[in-house]
């Protein structure tokens, strides 16, 4: 059987963060600017195109330890470091404040985007152990496009990524057995994602928590 192909961020110079999980959904868009000058006494303008704005794309990624009980923030701390300054990257001039963080492309599959920097971020920790440590967390990440370059082979994110891990949101009334039989068609499988997410009551799920949604091979 083919191998799960695993999201990553590319950094500038060639350095690879990996995705522990790979998202559920991304979302790309993109915008063109038009004007138009309005004149007394007549309709509706023509508009004229006046250029392109930077493609931006978002993407919430999923981070989970607790299968080995280390702190979940020595991978998100990798993410959250690519909005630092990088001293190192070419054209950098400290004498003449000549600094910038480096650029990333998100790699998945057959997927690839533009060159982007991390325009924003927002860093949730959900789960912690007995000790403090967190073992689960959420990243809202955003990219915005650094210059013009060519993106996106095939659009279908799942192009190329037979049966891969899923995350799911909890909705309001939802049980274990219904989340397996939604995923695996057999709600008796709902001690697979018990397991995955260290729960040790399915009867008292959070609405709004997410779940780690792991391959079962059959």
């Amino acid at each position: 059987m083919t191998g799960i192909e695993k999201a990553f961020l590319e950094i500038e110079g060639g350095q690879r963060v990996p995705c522990l999980f790979n998202p559920a959904q991304l979302q790309i868009s993109r915008s063109n600017l038009w004007a138009a000058t309005p004149m007394p006494g007549r309709g509706v303008p023509r508009l004229r195109y006046t250029g392109a704005e930077s493609g931006v794309l978002k993407v919430d990624l999923f981070f989970d330890t607790t299968h080995d009980g280390t702190a979940v923030s020595a991978h998100t701390g990798k993410v959250v470091a690519l909005m630092d300054v990088d001293p190192t990257l070419p054209g950098t001039d400290e004498t003449s404040h000549n600094a910038r963080p480096p650029y990333v492309t998100f790699h998945w599959g057959d997927l690839h985007s533009f060159k982007a920097v991390v325009a924003d971020l927002d860093l949730t920790f959900t789960y912690f152990s007995t000790t403090g440590t967190p073992l689960r967390a959420t990243l809202a990440l955003t990219l915005r496009q650094y210059e013009e370059s060519q993106a996106f082979g095939r659009q279908n994110p799942t192009s190329g990524t037979p049966r891969p891990h899923r995350v799911h949101r909890v909705q309001a009334g939802e049980t274990l057995d219904r989340i397996a039989a939604t995923y695996y068609g057999d709600a008796t499988r709902w001690r697979a994602l018990a397991s995955a997410n260290g729960i040790a009551d399915p009867l008292a799920l959070r609405p709004g928590s997410l779940l780690t949604v792991p391959r079962i091979d059959s």
